[in-house]
């Protein structure tokens, strides 16, 4: 059997993480007890596998470990009069059968991560680290927020769940569209983690992309008359349309307007547009059918140059109404740099709030270039620089900047 290196001992990690916890989680009715019983798994399979080899099921292999390694623990504890370590091993000898409205273990714990006694915000942060397998760093991105202040409100989160006995459990009917609104947040944002990586060397995570649509396809299923799940998985679909065109051989990022677009997936237009007509005739707007229907003018255009801008900043107009945010109106000054030109866009974009946003120094930076600001843009650029924990942007950033330096 040949043997393992780290890059595909972490592959694993991030498939599997989210997957193990959640089917734990089930299994021993404790979330703690799951995340820490998968993170000892992995702890023994980076020492067994580079020697052994890939079991032919590392997710199985990862899941059985985990396992394994939690009822001996929960032995240990309950031997010493630990009634959360008794009740923990009785549940998972009573290993409770599937049922209810969400019978996959992933979705499944999203709700219940979503519960309300969580505030929404700790919700999101808490399922992204235990379904997403994300770590801290990448999801205090995620909030634009410092990394300690995300650790904080994790530790939080998982003792809320302790302290108030939240069950993991699945909701009633009744429950799940009030839980809905963080459920979609979570999922947007492993999407968007999977699309844009906060770090590593590679531009996107396929991996978190396909969990993502995978999960969203699983909320259509379960909710076919809540118009933002059929929205949510439109703008899913047609963003990931684009995925192969986003980075040039050597792994450079390419963008939007210099992409091959005979490239882009047919099949994944085809059907996200075909949700997006479906959400117009409902008349029910909501923030992610209107990113949806953005995206759907941009995969209608043949040619960058095609693209109906007017179009996009009406839609944008109606985005800033249903959901005011910096970052909503950051994208909504890129539109109008297109229609009203990069002058009207910049005194935008100078007036928000998003210095610790690498996309805001970013988009700058493109502005200041094409109003030949070149002093400015450099610094704009160095900022942006310094504030994407991700390679490929790096590197575009700072070809971006030469070439700024050579002209």
């Amino acid at each position: 059997m040949p043997a393992v290196g780290a890059p595909e001992i972490e592959r694993v990690f991030r498939e599997e993480y989210g997957r193990a916890v959640a089917v734990l989680a089930r299994h021993f009715g404790d979330i703690d007890v799951a995340e820490e019983a998968v993170q000892d798994a992995f702890t023994v399979a980076v020492q067994r596998w580079p020697a052994s080899g890939l079991p032919p099921s590392p997710a199985g292999w990862i899941i059985t470990t985990a396992r394994n390694r939690a009822i001996d623990r929960l032995r240990r504890e309950a031997s010493r009069e630990d009634r959360h370590a008794q009740a923990a091993l009785l549940h998972a000898r009573s290993d409770p059968p599937e049922e209810g409205a969400v019978r996959d273990d992933r979705l499944r714990l999203i709700f219940t991560c979503c519960h309300p006694a969580l505030a929404t915000g700790a919700q999101v942060a808490l399922t992204l680290r235990l379904l997403g397998g994300l770590t801290t760093a990448e999801i205090a991105r995620a909030f634009l927020v410092p990394e300690p202040t995300m650790a904080q409100r994790l530790v939080r989160a998982k003792g809320k769940i302790r302290d108030a006995r939240i069950p993991y459990r699945v909701p009633h009917e009744a429950d799940l569209p009030g839980r809905l609104r963080a459920v979609l947040a979570v999922v947007y944002l492993i999407f968007n983690e999977g699309y844009t990586a906060s770090s590593g060397d590679r531009l996107t995570r396929e991996d978190l992309c396909a969990e993502a649509i995978r999960l969203g396809r699983l909320l259509a299923e379960l909710m076919p008359d809540e118009a933002e799940v059929a929205g949510l998985l439109a703008l899913m679909l047609l963003v990931e349309s684009r995925r192969a065109t986003r980075t040039g051989p050597g792994g450079g990022i390419v963008l939007l307007a210099d992409q091959d677009r005979s490239r882009w997936d047919r099949g994944l237009i085809a059907e996200g547009q075909v949700i997006v007509r479906q959400c117009l005739r409902r008349n029910q707007p909501g923030p992610y059918q209107v990113q949806a229907a953005i995206n759907a003018v941009h995969s209608d255009a043949p040619a960058a140059a095609a693209t109906d801008w007017r179009q996009i900043l009406q839609l944008y107009d109606q985005l800033v109404s249903l959901t005011p945010g910096p970052v909503v109106a950051l994208n909504r000054a890129v539109a109008v740099a297109e229609v009203e030109g990069p002058d009207a866009a910049l005194t935008l974009v100078d007036g928000l709030d998003l210095r610790e946003y690498y996309l805001f120094h970013a988009i700058r930076a493109d502005l200041l270039r094409r109003l030949g600001r070149t002093s400015e843009a450099a610094l704009a650029y160095d900022a942006a620089i310094a504030h994407t924990g991700n390679a490929a942007e790096r590197d575009f950033l700072r070809r971006s900047r030469e070439a700024l330096t050579r002209a």
